[in-house]
């Protein structure tokens, strides 16, 4: 049996839906640049549709609060785009109006919130004390043992912090905050590690996937911090046999020929051109390799079979959807 496993990041998704859940499928402007709520939900809904997923990990999903609902909102989504992954689940809240979900096809997988944890790594609504004080996850990772074709698995969805100086008054002061954003994300992809490392112990196998808001190479700090917050999370420096991998991380850490594989495509004001970086990753544990994965990043320039999608890609978000298909037992 073939399962498909995702992570997209729909730019916004908040702002698509109103209180009851209910999408805003008008010709206002969404939070998406230039583009209608009509035209960047039909976008979504034709990629989702493409993608034909068992499970989905939704960054910036719908936000949860005292009057607004994830799940609802992505289950209508669903229900609208007649969608397998029709079943939507969270854990804790954020607070910021970007929520990560999981939405899945119910026939065919199993999940539940298993925020696991420890004295040293605690669960992810929790803090940890670092060298430079305590720090929690504005957005906290999903932690989900999730049962498909036989096999147990837990996944961890993320939406690491935002290195970008935001805020910033001058060019000394970007620094500054750049450096102080970095530190933070580090401190959050090695908590994520460290949970990874006690899923490990356990013999378990784990998936970790999401949008890092970073990756080998991206900036000038990452040899001042001595890694990227990718590398943290893959393991690189420890024994094979606790590695995650991912292919398009090894690419680009690899930088062979200088082809680097990108996920996102940002418009820079300034410079008047996009930018493109590689954010979006899944990263699997040595035992899921036996089960021939086949990983894709839905590129709508890339990538050729993505051409009938080009354009709703561009309406839908600034990250493009990753993949990963497993051949499981039946």
């Amino acid at each position: 049996m073939r399962v498909r496993l995702a992570t997209w990041n729909i730019e916004w998704a908040n702002a698509l839906f109103d209180d009851a859940g209910h999408m805003l499928a008008d010709d206002r402007p969404s939070a998406r640049y230039q583009t209608t709520r009509a035209a960047q939900l039909a976008g979504i809904t034709q990629v989702l549709t493409a993608l034909d997923a068992d499970a989905i990990m939704v960054i910036e999903a719908p936000d949860t609060n005292s009057k607004r609902s994830t799940v609802k909102a992505l289950e209508r989504l669903a229900t609208h785009a007649g969608l397998r992954a029709r079943k939507a689940m969270i854990g804790f809240a954020s607070g910021t109006e970007q929520e990560i979900a999981f939405l899945y096809d119910p026939d065919r997988i199993t999940a539940r919130h298993l925020p696991g944890g420890s004295a040293a790594f605690p669960a992810f609504d929790g803090h940890i004390v670092t060298p430079d004080g305590a720090l929690t996850h504005s957005k906290p990772p999903l932690e989900l043992h999730v049962s498909l074709a036989g096999i147990d698995l837990r996944l961890i969805g993320v939406h690491a912090k935002s290195k970008a100086p935001h805020g910033a008054t001058d060019a000394a002061d970007a620094i500054r905050i750049a450096r102080d954003n970095r530190r933070k994300q580090l401190a959050q992809c090695r908590w994520i590690r460290g949970r990874v490392d006690e899923v490990l112990t356990q013999d378990a196998q784990v998936i970790v996937l999401g949008d890092f808001n970073d990756g080998p190479g991206l900036d000038d700090y990452e040899a001042e911090f001595g890694a990227s917050g990718v590398e943290v999370v893959l393991g690189t420096e420890r024994d094979p046999a606790l590695r995650l991998t991912d292919p398009h991380a090894r690419m680009a850490l690899s930088r062979r020929m200088g082809i680097v594989p990108t996920s996102a495509r940002f418009w820079l004001a300034p410079e008047q051109r996009y930018f493109e970086a590689l954010l979006d990753f899944i990263m699997l544990s040595n035992g899921l390799l036996q089960h021939s994965p086949r990983w894709a990043i839905w590129h709508p320039f890339n990538d050729p079979t993505c051409a009938p999608l080009r354009d709703a890609l561009l309406a839908a978000s600034d990250h493009f959807p990753v993949t990963v298909d497993l051949t499981l037992a039946n």
